[in-house]
């Protein structure tokens, strides 16, 4: 199990000192990843299922996780998640590749289908097509980082042909691709088309209840030999301190990233000494 970290993107850490100076920290002090989020909007007045105030800054993961690659040299990069629907397939396909080769095959790619309608509403995207936009979308992006030139694809959201798109990801195949949620649809997403799962709790016995929905998922769709093991990362919310005894726990459940999110993203320095506490915690 290695240890990561999330949400520096936002609030009181997302400036470039701040970032500049908790990247290297993360980095120097043994994380092995660094997670981000994002919301292009958010709905104004607040609506009771979104996490964010609209009023709270976030940067865009993509550009905040360039930043991260200039200052750093190992740590892996992680979107925690893109919301896909609501990106345009070519223009993301080609900001993944430019990230991945920028920062030597480091990038993570984690998207999911999302969940706030009025964000979504925002931008044309119904909220019952996001399922089915995120696998199009998905499979949009795998052609222009793989396929022969001329390259050519055809859905019922996107269509293109005669097209190429260089540079191609320094990574084989194309950054490996993360899916978030929690759902039969997310973890079959994930079964089937992923490198990785992206999920949220408070404690081991919520992770071990998804990992069961992973199971499921795994009896109704075929995992293609090439994407290998499915890689489990997750991320303890409310409480986020994590004890000795909760990390031994996600090591059993074969957690491969266990993220740590330090809020209230209040103090740098708060930040800073949560990284260092938690850097201590027994991670293989």
């Amino acid at each position: 199990m290695e240890p990561g970290v999330y949400g520096l993107s936002a609030k009181a850490t997302l400036g470039p000192v701040e970032t500049r100076r908790l990247a290297r920290l993360a980095e120097d002090l043994g994380y092995r990843s660094w997670w981000c989020g994002e919301h292009v909007v958010l709905p104004s007045p607040r609506v009771p299922e979104a996490a964010m105030a609209p009023e709270d800054p976030i940067l865009d993961p993509l550009v905040h996780l360039a930043y991260v690659a200039a200052v750093t040299e190992r740590i892996e990069l992680g979107t925690g998640i893109v919301i896909l629907p609501q990106r345009n397939p070519l223009v993301l396909a080609k900001q993944a590749a430019s990230l991945d080769v920028l920062s030597g095959g480091r990038l993570l790619l984690g998207v999911a289908g999302g969940y706030l309608e009025p964000e979504l509403a925002a931008f044309g995207v119904p909220l019952a097509e996001r399922g089915t936009r995120t696998d199009e979308y998905l499979d949009a992006m795998r052609a222009l980082w793989n396929d022969p030139a001329p390259v050519a694809f055809e859905g019922r959201h996107v269509s293109f042909r005669g097209l190429d798109a260089h540079p191609r990801p320094t990574t084989p195949g194309g950054p490996r691709v993360v899916i978030g949620g929690h759902s039969p649809a997310a973890f079959r997403r994930a079964v089937a088309r992923a490198h990785g799962w992206f999920g949220t709790g408070s404690t081991p016995d919520d992770l071990a209840g998804h990992l069961r929905g992973l199971a499921r998922a795994a009896q109704q769709v075929e995992r293609p030999a090439h994407l290998g093991r499915l890689e489990i990362n997750f991320m303890q919310v409310d409480p986020v301190e994590v004890t000795t005894e909760a990390a031994h726990r996600y090591a059993e459940l074969g957690v491969t990233r266990l993220t740590l999110y330090p809020l209230p993203l209040e103090d740098p320095d708060d930040v800073a000494r949560f990284l260092e506490r938690h850097a201590n915690l027994p991670w293989t």
